[in-house]
């Protein structure tokens, strides 16, 4: 049964405002009113959320590339540049992917940099691959010692690049629309994206690089707006994780392609390439009829209502509920724009959007912290974790078990209580691998310490794999949570905040390696005082679930914060409600000002029948 809001008209009386019916408006109750007017959840809106779907495994091989394209080898050196008498042999094998040596030296500083200056002097490389590729970005332009560095800026411009897409493309999406900005990221996502294989240099490659990130945002953050928008309240969170688990199937099929090409140039085409199948998108996927409707375009919304209609089989012709003719008493209203930058006038709405920023930064974040501590390079333990594929489809595994784990969690406790959930357990396994191991090395087992070294270690990949699990969990969540909770007429800017905000967390992790991990426990502890931080804010958060999608700000404003448990009884009021629930004005007749007024309205009310009872009795007399 469709829940219809009456629109209310204010009037200023005497300092009061009174709030008087009009007439129920039923094109702003889109998920109330429009969609099961034109068929609900039809079979049309699910053509549409499968064609959001297919680009999904094209963007997981965009975001997973870099694994591949600029994975550091193993080096050989045959041709060195130095005297050959500080040399034992025709060739010499370093590990020097980072730019210095493996082992440890008892020299002084001076010493061991001229050591390692000494070992990184070659003039030819014998390079071995681990990720199915013979030859990628690092082995091409030989990037490593000195050049170490161009790697991770590499790896800096694809994400950069992301967070400033999703700023950008964000507004763009508000002001002209999903469907536009999602056609044009898909033209320029092929251009550069086609450009990056031909590449002359490293500076070439990074840059292009950034444009490629720029483009691959935008077709995220407007095919994720798109499959929100399609969906009733019931649909929304299972269509998304679908989406999820088809991205993670591209993450999973990225070592197949990458041992099929053997050439990194020739991945990088294949990756691009399939999004030539999304220029059809042009003429087989229509603009949003919710972002049309809450910005009043109401003429494009009658053709695409009656497509939708045609679509699902519906006859619009028993237009019982009056849709159609309220359509039409509208069509000479202007379209409005609506931009992010409004978010700062309103009162509750901008909180929840920076709290779900935070979370979102911060799962990202810290999920590097706990991934770093699982794959440690600088263990010497066999049964851990140093092979490529082992880390590659660890983390992949994990993600996977995070979306599964997902679904009845949030099905069950709902948005904040599910978010609630997954971030103290984020919490609790970061403190714990701060606090608990170094409490295990201080005060036990001082007399075997290789039990306790082996213990410390057991223990730390424990909670990092927990903390992974919980952190990816906590990051899914939180954008979804602010693409639920974000108007419709900002949704797009809103969404681009939490997904930029990721991108900072996503950049925690080349920052850490452009440093050599300098700094890594102090970055851990400031991500595990973000979660409690975290914890407390998600309190304040609303609940969306089974809630139709705001669509102005006003309907964002009214999302307000609702107790977690549920009443003990039946009939028990809550004091935390919504903002239509909480309006009372049932005692404003005994303020002084209201009684005052009311006395002088009843008096004037008294003259004027007084004066009309007398001009009555006149009349008579003179008849």
């Amino acid at each position: 049964m469709a829940v219809v809001r009456l629109e209310t008209v204010d009037h200023q009386e005497n300092g009061f405002v009174s709030s008087e019916p009009a007439f129920a408006r039923l094109l702003p109750q889109i998920d109330g009113s429009v969609l099961p007017f034109l068929g609900g959840f039809g079979k049309y809106q699910k053509q549409l959320i499968v064609l959001t779907w297919i680009p999904a495994l094209f963007i997981g091989f965009s975001q997973f590339s870099d694994y591949f394209l600029l994975a550091q080898p193993n080096n050989t050196c045959v041709y060195p540049a130095v005297n050959k008498g500080n040399w034992t042999g025709s060739s010499l094998s370093l590990n020097v992917t980072t730019g210095t040596t493996p082992a440890p030296f008892t020299q002084g500083n001076d010493t061991k940099s001229d050591t390692n200056n000494t070992q990184c002097m070659c003039k030819e490389w014998i390079f071995e691959m681990e990720t199915g590729l013979i030859q990628n970005v690092v082995t091409k332009w030989n990037l490593v010692c000195d050049s170490a560095w161009k790697v991770h800026i590499a790896k800096f411009s694809l994400v950069v690049g992301s967070i400033f897409g999703y700023l950008v493309m964000g507004v763009l999406a508000d002001w002209f629309g999903r469907h536009p900005v999602l056609i044009v990221s898909v033209l320029f996502m092929l251009v550069f994206g086609l450009t990056v294989a031909f590449s002359v240099n490293v500076t070439m490659f990074s840059t292009l690089r950034f444009f490629e990130g720029f483009c691959l945002a935008g077709i995220t953050l407007s095919l994720y707006v798109l499959r929100i928008e399609l969906c009733l309240p019931g649909w929304r969170f299972s269509m998304t994780m679908v989406a999820n688990f088809v991205l993670l199937g591209g993450q999973l099929l990225m070592p197949g392609l990458a041992a099929l090409c053997r050439d990194w140039q020739v991945l990088q085409a294949l990756i691009i390439c399939p999004f030539i199948l999304m220029l059809s998108y042009v003429w087989v996927f229509p603009e949003s009829l919710r972002w049309l409707l809450s910005t009043q375009h109401y003429c494009r919304s009658k053709g695409l209502m009656q497509q939708i209609a045609k679509k699902n089989q519906v006859d619009t012709a028993l237009d019982t509920s009056g849709i159609l003719s309220e359509l039409e008493r509208e069509l000479q209203k202007k379209p409005k724009k609506t931009c992010i930058v409004k978010l700062a006038g309103t009162r509750n709405l901008w909180k929840n959007i920076v709290v779900l920023c935070v979370n979102s930064l911060t799962g990202y974040g810290i999920h590097h912290c706990f991934a770093r501590s699982m794959m440690d390079p600088e263990a010497n333990d066999p049964t851990m974790f140093h092979s490529f594929y082992a880390d590659y489809f660890t983390m992949a595994g994990i993600a996977v078990a995070s979306c599964m784990a997902l679904c009845p969690a949030v099905g069950y406790m709902g948005r904040r209580g599910g978010l609630l959930m997954f971030m103290i357990i984020t919490a609790l396994a970061s403190l714990l691998q701060l606090g608990l191991l170094n409490l295990i090395g201080k005060y036990s087992l001082h007399h075997d310490t290789v039990l306790r070294d082996t213990l410390n270690k057991k223990f730390s990949v424990a909670f990092s794999i927990i903390g992974m699990f919980s952190s990816h969990a906590v990051s899914n969540l939180s954008i979804f949570f602010c693409a639920e909770i974000t108007p419709t007429v900002i949704r797009g800017g809103g969404l681009g905040l939490v997904l930029a905000s990721a991108g900072f967390g996503m950049l925690t992790a080349p920052i850490m390696e452009l440093h050599n991990q300098k700094g890594y426990f102090l970055h851990h502890v400031i991500f595990a005082c973000c979660t409690l931080i975290c914890i407390i804010c998600i309190l304040l958060l609303p609940e969306s679930r089974h809630q139709a999608l705001p669509e102005s700000i006003a309907d964002g404003e009214s999302y307000t914060r609702q107790p977690l448990l549920p009443p003990k009884k039946p009939g028990e009021q809550h004091l935390l409600l919504t903002k239509s629930e909480t309006r009372d004005y049932s005692r404003v007749q005994d303020t002084p000002v209201h009684q005052a007024a009311t006395g002088a309205a009843a008096a004037a009310s008294a003259a004027e029948v007084e004066v009309s009872e007398n001009s009555t009795a006149n009349g008579v007399r003179s008849s």
